[in-house]
Order: structure tokens, then C-alpha cells, then sequence
């Protein structure tokens, strides 16, 4: 897939952190023209050997009001875009589209008080970007990160969500988040296990929450593996809540980009 320069930008690579043996953020230079909404997408793009350049979206990690960008990818065993991506060092190049995309931002309600934001694996991403905007914490007066991996160590961005509470623009607002780590294959202190859909069914979801799914007043985010997505919105239908769009608000929203 090819893309003229007028559409992206050429931003530096700054720092590659691995988390695991398949997991990793990075952080590249941030172009002073590019906007984005906190919960958005990019389409990033690695120029391989043979000069192609292969394109995948991206939600950006980081603030909108960072002067970086952060992303958080898994690599896909053969996968001919993470592949390239997991090969690149500080100082290389990657391209950005100059354009942010997705709609899984808070624009999607337009009212609520407490906001479930139910991610699984690097469908983290948007929502530590919302976190660390001012915006969410003025709306709502609770809200909720339930954040589901396979194994602990796969818990990403940990210390940055602890700290928030430390930020001084959120001090007083802090104490509104409560972070309900999931783990799915194995027992781990402080996380719940089992899968999202499971952890709603049986209730424990929101008994460690202390607060319940109404479609009066909760609004829910979705963005992981589709099956995971798929089968919470059925989940969430059952109760009387709908995928919000433009021409008819709702209590839930979903991102699918992969």
C-alpha cells in the first residue's frame, strides 16, 4: 500500500520499550500539526527492505497535549507489519499519517455519570490517552478501567495509571478512578479472573466495582479482541443499552479497528 506525502508525516523513533517477548510500546516525535482526540487512531507506516511500506492503525497512547506520540503494539508471530515494526531501533524512521481517525471518544455521549472503560490486551491503548486528558474527569464521577490480559506481567502501563493520581491537573479528581485489573490464565493478588463477559454474568465485575451496569447512568467503552466486543455488546443489549450514535445516543461505544 502506497500513501503520497502530503498525507503523512516522517517522525523519529525515541524509545522502544519491551513488556514482554511479544508486547511493546514506542514513542516517536510528535509532527506540531497533528490533532487528535483523546480514544482516536493513526495509521502508522514502516518502509520495509524492498521499499514498500506496509500501513496499520494505531491508537495513540499518549495525551493529546503530549508533545510525543505513544503506541502500544503486540507482535503478530509472521505478521507483515509488526514484524517490520519490532525490528525498528531509536533514531529510525516512521512514517504518520497526518490525520487522526475513530470514534471512540467521549463526543459518543452526551451524558452519564459513571464511565466503564473495558479494554483487553492492547485495546488499552485509547484508554489510557482518555486518562491522562482532563475532559473525563470533570464528566464523570466515577470511572472504571477494567483492563483484561492472559498473564500479569502482560498489565501494561501499571506505574503511568497509578500515577495519575499525582498529576496535579487530576489531584482532586483522582479519587474518582478505580482500576479493576483482569487475568485470565492464571491467579494473580489484586486481579479478577475470568473473562469480562464471565466476570458480567456471575456479577463479580461489579461487585469488585461496588457500583452496577444501568443504562440510566453508565456509559461504556469497548476496545479489544473482537469476540470480546462482539459478545459484551450482547451482553450489554440484554440489559437495555445500546451502541450510542449520532442520530441516536446510547450508553455504549466500540472501536474496531483490527
Amino acid at each position: 500500500m502506497t500513501a503520497s506525502d502530503d498525507k503523512f508525516t516522517r517522525q523519529t523513533l525515541l524509545d522502544v520499550q519491551p513488556l514482554t517477548p511479544s508486547l511493546f510500546s514506542l514513542r516517536t516525535t510528535r509532527d506540531p500539526g497533528f490533532r487528535f482526540r483523546a480514544g482516536q487512531f493513526a495509521r502508522l507506516g514502516v518502509t520495509k527492505a524492498d521499499g514498500s511500506t506496509v500501513w496499520r492503525a494505531y491508537s495513540m497512547v499518549s495525551a493529546p497535549h503530549d508533545e510525543f506520540l505513544d503506541f502500544f503494539s503486540i507482535v503478530v508471530p509472521g505478521g507483515e507489519f509488526t514484524s517490520e515494526l519490532s525490528r525498528l531501533r531509536v533514531g529510525d524512521e516512521l512514517l504518520v499519517d497526518k490525520q487522526a481517525f475513530g470514534f471512540l471518544t467521549l463526543d459518543r455521549f452526551v451524558d452519564g455519570r459513571d464511565l466503564w472503560l473495558l479494554a483487553t490486551g492492547t485495546g488499552v491503548a485509547p484508554f489510557v490517552s482518555i486518562l491522562q486528558d482532563f475532559e473525563v474527569w470533570e464528566r464523570f464521577e466515577r470511572i472504571f478501567l477494567v483492563y483484561s490480559v492472559r498473564e500479569a506481567r502482560e498489565l501494561a502501563y501499571r506505574e503511568l495509571i497509578a500515577g495519575l493520581a499525582d498529576r496535579d491537573y487530576l489531584q482532586e479528581h483522582a479519587h474518582k478512578l478505580r482500576f479493576i485489573p483482569v487475568v485470565t490464565r492464571e491467579a494473580h493478588p489484586g486481579a479478577l479472573q475470568g473473562r469480562i463477559t464471565t466476570l458480567i454474568e456471575n456479577g463479580e465485575l461489579e461487585r469488585a466495582a461496588g457500583e452496577t451496569l444501568q443504562p440510566g447512568h453508565s456509559r461504556i467503552m469497548l476496545c479489544g479482541n473482537p469476540q470480546m466486543i462482539e459478545d459484551t455488546r450482547a451482553l450489554l443489549k440484554a440489559r437495555d443499552m445500546q451502541l450510542s450514535l449520532s442520530r441516536r445516543p446510547g450508553q455504549v461505544a466500540v472501536e474496531n479497528y483490527w
